[in-house]
């Protein structure tokens, strides 16, 4: 039986990658569930990871839903892996933090002794950003999991390492969890 994986998009403009990735994880037989933040959305519609997974997606904490559960206890219960992929600085520091203040990040939270993969996608001043490098130590510290970000021409037109790793990575690495 395949794993059942949360995938958490945040805002980055590698977002749309992310629906390549639920995609592909999809058509492999994995069961894919989205949580996205509400900058995400504005990358990627809610409705794209709903088509190419065939599962609902999670953008607000408070969503009315047919069966009550407490929801980020439920999803975090189901899940295998937690795959954070775009990861952004800001949600790296929020989770470095045990702020809890939407979805994904209470589902963060919640999650208990199943690996939490992290993908940071953001500009190399950001990446490289002291806070940033202390927030991803930290979590690394603490037995979260991170596939490194590539070097790449970014979004802003510069050269650095911040893009996505490749889609093949990330699949190649939760396959050998």
């Amino acid at each position: 039986m395949k794993k059942h994986i949360i995938l958490g998009v945040t805002g980055s403009i590698a977002a749309y990658k992310a629906a390549e990735l639920a995609n592909q994880l999809t058509k492999k037989g994995y069961s894919v569930t989205v949580l996205m933040t509400r900058n995400a959305t504005e990358f990627v519609s809610p409705l794209t990871f709903q088509t190419l997974t065939k599962r609902a997606v999670y953008t607000d904490s408070f969503e009315k839903v047919s069966d009550f559960d407490v929801e980020h206890v439920g999803l975090a219960k189901q899940a295998d892996v937690l795959l954070i992929a775009p990861a952004t600085a800001n949600i790296i520091g929020k989770i470095a933090g045990g702020i809890a203040d939407d979805i994904l990040t209470t589902v963060t939270m919640a999650i208990q002794g199943k690996p939490v993969v992290i993908c940071p996608a953001m500009n190399t001043a950001m990446y490289e950003n002291p806070i940033v490098r202390g927030n991803i130590q930290k979590l690394s510290d603490l037995g979260y999991r991170f596939i490194e970000p590539r070097e790449s021409v970014l979004a802003c037109g510069d050269l650095g390492k911040g893009a996505l790793a490749e889609i093949e990575t990330i699949i190649a690495y939760i396959e050998g969890l």
